[in-house]
């Protein structure tokens, strides 16, 4: 009955007003010309609705004209990270990394298909079966993918991976377990020390949160050029020059790609690039910057452990046409890059850094790698699901530490390991 009212109090209000007028009201007035419609209705039908009735279909009535329809209330959730949408009848929300059925659903895939359309067009984007699939920022600066039939099978998807109000300092990684306090002290003098660094992992698994967190230690007097697919990045500091791709337009032209960013950054007198993702031939270009002055570079890469995310670089080089031979790629991986920080997510929907591991150089054409930390899952709490585990160092000594020395930036082995065991 409730969704019978809501269709028929959506259609009464936006017969009577112009879409563009309602969209331009403030949500209150909205609400209130929505309300009148459900009394309307609800007068007619001689159907008895609590005055909390009436408000909340109201607000479902609101949601549809404005935003998102069923979706309106989890977008507002400060606690929902993702809102994923498999279809009209199912709903998923992630919270705190664990994921669940959202009970409400839309009508049908027309409903779907109307808030995805109002969604894309507000951006200036194109989505229709011969271009039915939309990756994208939304205002707010969260992300949004859209996939619709024939390529969805069971019905039109939206997945919108929300955008961080605040964002997360290295300082609450700490406080939220993704990594120790020891961790963040050795990475903090990295990053101000310009080790460059490249942060793999799964998807979903926060690569682009720390990131953004270890952005932080960058001095603020450096001049900062981020390149991303889609804009994600919150960085403070004030020199920051952020790129962003652009997709073809509907005759194929005006294509901006990762790599044609990469190429021009190296024009505007960067001090660091953050590549948000690579994930293709920019590898190439991004692996020539690093190793033509512009050290202490961050990028993220999806890899499934520290040893796979140099295998996949060295793949994506050879994505960009290049006829260089493995060896060389390599060496210039081996160069360029000095720590990789690896991270998941975990069974009960954590995510940690798992391993950090040193570059270190080549040995009979293999990539050498040290563990400086790594992640001891000691197994599941049987009570609440919860991991358990600590993160460890191994006691390995890294070649660069001379290299904060020389520059000013005094660690002591207690504060990393607590005690003094550098090997």
């Amino acid at each position: 009955m409730f969704v019978e009212i809501v269709v028929a109090s959506h259609k009464l209000v936006t017969d009577e007003y112009e879409a563009a007028k309602l969209v331009g009201l403030k949500p209150e007035a909205r609400i209130k010309l929505a309300e009148d419609a459900v009394r309307k209705l609800v007068a007619i039908r001689a159907i008895h609705l609590t005055t909390e009735q009436i408000r909340s279909i109201a607000r479902e009535v609101e949601a549809e004209i404005s935003e998102y329809g069923p979706i309106q209330a989890l977008i507002e959730d400060p606690e929902v990270t993702e809102v994923m949408v498999n279809g009209h009848s199912n709903i998923y929300v992630e919270r705190g990394g664990r994921i669940s059925r959202h009970d409400k659903v839309f009508r049908d895939d027309a409903h779907v298909m109307r808030i995805i359309e109002r969604i894309v067009h507000a951006l200036g984007r194109r989505i229709d079966e011969s271009s039915p699939m939309v990756d994208a920022r939304l205002p707010d600066g969260s992300r949004v993918n859209v996939v619709i039939p024939p390529v969805a099978i069971d019905g039109p998807t939206l997945t919108v991976r929300k955008f961080a109000r605040q964002p997360l300092t290295a300082q609450k990684l700490v406080e939220n377990g993704t990594m120790s306090e020891s961790m963040r002290v050795f990475l903090e003098a990295a990053v101000k020390a310009k080790i460059t660094m490249m942060i793999s992992g799964g998807a979903g698994s926060g690569k682009t949160t720390t990131l953004n967190a270890l952005s932080g230690y960058i001095p603020a007097e450096e001049r900062i050029v981020t390149i991303e697919d889609a804009a994600e990045l919150q960085l403070q500091q004030k020199h920051v020059v952020r790129l962003e791709c652009r997709p073809a337009n509907i005759e194929g032209r005006g294509e901006v790609t990762v790599r044609h960013l990469v190429r021009n950054s190296l024009r505007m007198r960067p001090d660091r690039i953050i590549v948000g993702e690579v994930r293709g031939g920019e590898a190439l270009d991004m692996l020539q910057a690093m190793n033509t002055g512009h050290e202490g570079s961050l990028s993220t890469a999806h890899a499934n452990s520290t040893r796979d995310a140099l295998a996949r670089l060295e793949t994506m080089v050879l994505m960009a046409g290049t006829e260089l031979p493995s060896k060389a790629i390599r060496e210039q991986i081996s160069s360029a890059i000095d720590l990789i920080i690896h991270q998941s997510r975990l069974r009960d929907g954590t995510r940690r850094i798992v391993q950090i591991a040193e570059v270190r150089n080549m040995e009979s054409g293999v990539i050498t790698m040290q563990d400086v930390f790594v992640y001891d899952q000691k197994g599941i709490d049987p009570s609440t699901g919860a991991v358990i585990g600590e993160h460890v160092p191994t006691g390995f000594r890294p070649i660069f530490m001379d290299r904060l020395v020389k520059d000013g930036i005094n660690i002591r082995a207690e504060d990393i390991f607590g005690k003094s065991r550098w090997k």
